[in-house]
């Protein structure tokens, strides 16, 4: 099992904001993601707030199985949040964390749709790019992910990883490349 770190996301796509970081956790088999932006219906009952609050319990500390675990953010602001992310990264292969706008001090992967013809984006920097039509190109830097499937985005919403996902496949990448 591979160390990944810690990496954010977030995307102004209401689907992307949810998919993209469930995709980039599942890309590496065993991870934790963190919901601080609030709104996945699938985390678990304890909050990072209260794993904060009462410490965490050691079953969270690492993983008891393989797959993707999701655990909510609570109420706690991004920056006093970094300890104890920090604190379960040491023992968790990759943690992606979920966020929505500014405001997270780490490093963060934006994923942008790539709409056609004037809803194109304009040039900006470095991005995980999610082609909706064909025959768009990406305005910056960042690999383009294949098509996303309904059905693998249903899975996703669901709660559920898919067995076999070409669009997930496509998120390892981005381990590996520089996010500021």
């Amino acid at each position: 099992m591979g160390r990944f770190g810690v990496l954010a996301v977030s995307s102004p796509d209401p689907v992307l904001s949810v998919a993209g970081p469930l995709g980039l956790a599942a890309s590496v088999g065993t991870s934790l993601v963190i919901d601080m932006a609030g709104g996945l219906r699938f985390a678990s009952g304890r909050t990072l707030a209260d794993v904060a609050g009462e410490g965490p319990r050691l079953d969270e500390l690492s993983p008891g199985r393989q797959g993707v675990a999701v655990i909510a953010g609570g109420p706690i602001p991004a920056v006093d949040a970094i300890a104890i992310i920090e604190q379960l990264a040491a023992r968790w292969p990759a943690v992606v964390v979920r966020v929505s706008g500014e405001g997270w001090p780490g490093s963060t992967v934006p994923v942008e749709p790539l709409y056609p013809g004037w809803l194109a984006p304009s040039d900006r920097g470095a991005a995980v790019w999610q082609p909706v039509a064909s025959g768009t190109r990406p305005p910056g830097p960042g690999p383009v992910l294949p098509r996303l499937r309904a059905r693998t985005t249903r899975q996703l919403l669901a709660g559920r990883m898919p067995s076999r996902s070409r669009w997930i496949d496509a998120w390892r990448q981005v381990w590996s490349l520089p996010w500021a």
